[in-house]
């Protein structure tokens, strides 16, 4: 799209903050603590690497920048960032700001308990941010942080909360109780019995047991603190999730820019019904009235509501089909006009002209974020193994991509804008396979190129100590004629005359994708720093190579996706500096590494399967979601119970008669099974079962389970040692 509309109703602004609606009168109790340095805190690392080669201590002790914020000047960013400690088993964040150049960085806070969801004040003189589960308001003094005051008193405690534009009314998300009963709501005497009670499914969700559910309030300004007392629910006595569970947020609600409407995404069903369908819905809610307005849509996901900032549209993200959570991801716009909007009466609110945008690009739309005029929507897609900014005009349809095709980075969307001169910058954050996540401006220029700014450096002094790797994007022929793009990540001082071993990563989703992402669990660049060579292949199921691409892996996981894997173990492997090869993967990678162990005929040399599928029936009697495996093991949306053990339709009877138990008596090579406890997507006895019949056939093997941990391992000291039981596996088979 070249189209000079976009660039010169930017040029006309001479800064314009997207999220600088936030701000705040709120009024609470002043605290006595103040600014200082609590006991506790935890802070950079100063961690020496010696011999110049990463390691997993390393990886844990980088600090972690999220949610930047520009000011309403337009001329600072306020973000955070965590560090961890190994020793106290935790990581604390805490807030930093710096001009949007990255100069003149502050640190503003030092509390031992971490701070998140700071947002600025409309006047840029305070900051809001939750602590301990409540909401809190510093007075910014230069570039210090004055005494806090507590502003909530939330006995289940907030975990996100979102400020009306004008700060008069306040949305916060905290918990309600849900379907699940304990001994005690029987009886209160019996506190210390434990058990679980449950009448209907999706009783336990992620990692826990469904006996509470998020909801989300809105609160009134008051003289005094805010709780539940002078708060209501916006859904009232609706028994449903707001937002929806697990990886729901703040951004399924947003608020209109006249501060009395709500646009929320919410999926308004329990039970069964909850556990077969993915239909959420984009209602329209009036805080004076309690009004509710749906915008019909039906189908599958709808989220991510965003207003355009003069309240006359709303763009969202929508997918067609229920039960197909990998459905593509398009981007929806409507128009709204409201009736008569004065205080108790009701506001009629009329949904008109719902359409697509961006039709044509074969991609899956997020992040999305209105121009400051309202002409242009911005977003991110994932193109090729890359995640890109994209933009698109509202008139007509007409697309762009703005972050280069030879940037070897993953951006996010825009957090903010900096007009001036023949150039608008995008302030947003990066990452790539060699860096996690940093701040950086991607400036546009009238002729449509771009530059590339960065604006922090988290952890130069861990990189510095480092040689930086290489990098590189390859096309590798399928069985089937097709090419299948591949990320390739190679020691640091590589030398070709060499001979390395080399670890295939089998991705997990089914429906996700390899890209230039940093990873803090799977972090490829500390596998090449231990003297790896790694490839990451895009194959059938990956999100960046349309929708075609994505879905050839539903119903047919044991095809033409096991084939890519192949392939690309092929190729690696026939490289003169490649020896040994890995077959390392988590959750459906988990699969992909014990279905390939007894298909591979001596392909690789041995196995990581982390939070893997063993036995497919097995799984589908005891997932939560039960969407997914409805639609992905072959039932194809064809109607409940499609894709069952026991449905006749082909896809199923196939799927289920090649799960990766069924080739165990071929398996040969050794197998490392890592589990968490309270994985509840994938049962952590796939994982023992896994084992227990890799010791019964006499393959080396070894089984690892965490207690403590879900479908990721988080708790830091948990990590190391899931690191050095990874890199001790690798290094004895490989090496």
């Amino acid at each position: 799209m070249k189209t000079a509309k976009f660039l010169s109703s930017l040029l006309i602004i001479a800064a314009c903050v997207l999220a600088g609606y936030f701000a705040g009168t709120l009024i609470g109790k002043a605290m006595k603590k103040n600014n200082d340095q609590s006991a506790g805190y935890i802070g950079q690392s100063d961690i020496t690497l010696s011999d110049g080669v990463m390691t997993p201590e390393a990886l844990l002790s980088m600090g972690r920048l999220s949610d930047p914020q520009l000011s309403p000047d337009g001329k600072k960013i306020l973000y955070g960032v965590s560090y961890t400690s190994i020793a106290e088993n935790r990581s604390c964040r805490n807030l930093f700001l710096c001009d949007t150049d990255g100069r003149n960085k502050v640190q503003l806070t030092r509390y031992a308990k971490s701070v998140s969801n700071a947002r600025w004040s409309n006047d840029g003189k305070s900051i809001f941010f939750l602590q301990d589960g409540q909401i809190w308001k510093a007075p910014l003094k230069g570039n210090k942080l004055g005494k806090k005051e507590k502003l909530s008193d939330i006995p289940s405690g907030i975990s996100e909360f979102k400020l009306s534009p004008d700060q008069s009314n306040v949305i916060f998300i905290t918990t309600a109780p849900g379907p699940v009963k304990t001994p005690k709501d029987m009886d209160p005497a019996l506190d210390k019995a434990q058990a679980y009670t449950t009448e209907d499914l999706m009783y336990r969700h992620w990692d826990h047991w469904v006996t509470e559910i998020p909801r989300s309030f809105v609160a009134t300004t008051v003289n005094g603190t805010i709780t539940t007392e002078n708060s209501f629910d916006i859904l009232g006595d609706e028994p449903y999730e707001l937002p929806t569970e697990p990886f729901g947020g703040a951004e399924q609600l947003d608020w209109a820019p006249d501060g009395r409407h709500i646009a929320y995404s919410c999926r308004k069903k329990t039970g069964k019904d909850y556990a077969f369908s993915t239909d959420t819905e984009i209602y329209i809610y009036d805080i004076l009235t309690g009004a509710t307005t749906r915008i019909p849509m039906d189908g599958g996901y709808d989220t991510d509501p965003v207003w355009s900032h003069d309240g006359s549209k709303l763009a969202w993200v929508s997918m067609a089909r229920d039960g197909y959570e990998a459905d593509q991801q398009r981007l929806m716009v409507c128009d709204i006009e409201f009736g008569s909007t004065n205080e108790g009466q009701s506001a009629d609110v009329s949904i008109k002209d719902i359409r697509q945008l961006c039709g044509s690009l074969d991609r899956d739309v997020a992040g999305l974020v209105w121009t400051p005029d309202d002409s242009h929507i911005i977003f991110n897609a994932l193109t090729e193994g890359l995640q890109a900014i994209f933009m698109v005009d509202i008139d007509s349809d007409s697309w762009a991509r703005i972050t280069g095709d030879d940037w070897p980075y993953d951006f996010d969307s825009p957090f903010g804008y900096i007009a001036g001169g023949n150039t608008v910058n995008l302030l947003t954050s990066y990452n790539c396979l060699k860096f996690p996540t940093e701040l950086c401006s991607v400036r546009v220029r009238s002729d449509y190129t771009c530059e590339l700014d960065r604006i922090t450096r988290e952890n130069d002094h861990i990189f510095t100590q480092l040689t930086d790797p290489k990098s590189e994007s390859v096309w590798i022929e399928t069985v089937d004629g097709q090419q299948m793009q591949a990320w390739i990540l190679y020691p640091p001082k590589f030398d070709p005359s060499k001979v390395y071993p080399a670890i295939e990563i089998v991705l997990g989703g089914p429906q996700s994708s390899n890209s230039q992402s940093w990873s803090y669990r799977w972090c490829y660049r500390l596998m090449a720093e231990q003297g790896y060579i790694v490839i990451m292949p895009n194959r059938r199921g990956t999100t960046s190579s349309g929708q075609e691409w994505k879905e050839e892996i539903s119903g047919d996981y044991i095809g033409l996706n096991m084939q890519d894997y192949l392939s690309a173990a092929r190729y690696i492997k026939s490289k003169p500096y490649v020896g040994k090869l890995a077959c390392v993967g988590a959750s459906y990678g988990g699969y992909s590494s014990y279905y390939l162990a007894g298909i591979h005929e001596n392909t690789f040399d041995c196995f990581i399967a982390h939070a893997g599928i063993f036995d497919e029936a097995g799984l589908y009697y005891t997932t939560e979601e039960m969407w997914f495996p409805e639609f992905d093991n072959g039932g194809l949306g064809r109607g409940y119970l499609s894709g069952s053990p026991w449905s006749q339709y082909p896809e199923a009877v196939r799927h289920y008669a090649n799960s990766p138990l069924e080739n165990v008596q071929k398996w040969n090579k050794p197998i490392l099974c890592i589990h968490g406890e309270k994985d509840y997507r994938i049962p952590y006895t796939q994982g023992m079962a896994a084992f227990n019949t890799a010791q019964m056939m006499g393959v080396p093997s070894k089984l690892v389970v965490f207690p403590d941990e879900n479908h990721w391992i988080l708790q830091p000291q948990n990590s190391l040692y899931w690191h050095r039981i990874v890199y001790d596996w690798l290094d004895k088979w490989m090496k």
